[in-house]
């Protein structure tokens, strides 16, 4: 053991005990837990009713200083609040569409959550259900793992040809593409 390793382990404690930050540390309130499999997972502590997050539960000095003045703290949860609370509605609207509506959903709560702890409780709750979801295909058999992607590939499949038969085949497509795609059933 050298010597550094027992001041960073007494810094952790006492970051832990005191629930501050130690200056030079990139420690919050965050500490890491084994689950019963034995993987580490992030483990908050949601104790006060807070709207947002207080300065001292900021790792970054320059955010921390923001939140030290109390019209640049507003403008700044202003700002974040805008920014993902349209980047989460536009990830819902994409959900339903092909694409990565659900990967924008989940960017969009991790923008609220620098500011917001509601926004950090629902990037949790997400985040915890989509760990299960992955752990409970992984121990399924390949049939079942092909299934539920074959599913999910018809899925994709009826939401764009639902799209392109409301709206037709768009213009700026190459020609190739729209040669396939008035072929296909149902698109004229």
């Amino acid at each position: 053991m050298s010597e550094r390793e027992p001041a960073a382990a007494d810094r952790t404690a006492r970051a832990g005990e005191e629930g501050t930050l130690v200056a030079g540390e990139r420690t919050t309130e965050r500490a890491l837990a084994r689950d019963a499999g034995g993987r580490h997972t992030d483990s908050v502590d949601y104790s006060d009713d807070n709207a947002t997050l207080d300065a001292g539960e900021d790792r970054w000095a320059w955010r921390a200083r923001l939140r030290s003045n109390k019209v640049t703290h507003l403008a700044w949860r202003i700002a974040v609040g805008v920014v993902g609370a349209v980047v989460t509605i536009a990830g819902l609207i994409m959900v339903p569409a092909p694409g990565p509506g659900w990967f924008v959903v989940f960017f969009g709560l991790l923008i609220l959550s620098s500011e917001f702890e509601f926004a950090q409780r629902l990037l949790d709750f997400g985040k915890r259900h989509v760990s299960r979801w992955n752990d409970w295909i992984m121990a399924q058999a390949l049939w079942v793992r092909g299934v539920v992607a074959l599913g999910t590939l018809a899925i994709v499949w009826l939401v764009l040809w639902s799209y392109l038969a409301w709206q037709g085949v768009p213009e700026f497509l190459p020609q190739w593409a729209e040669d396939v795609l008035d072929d296909v059933p149902g698109l004229d």
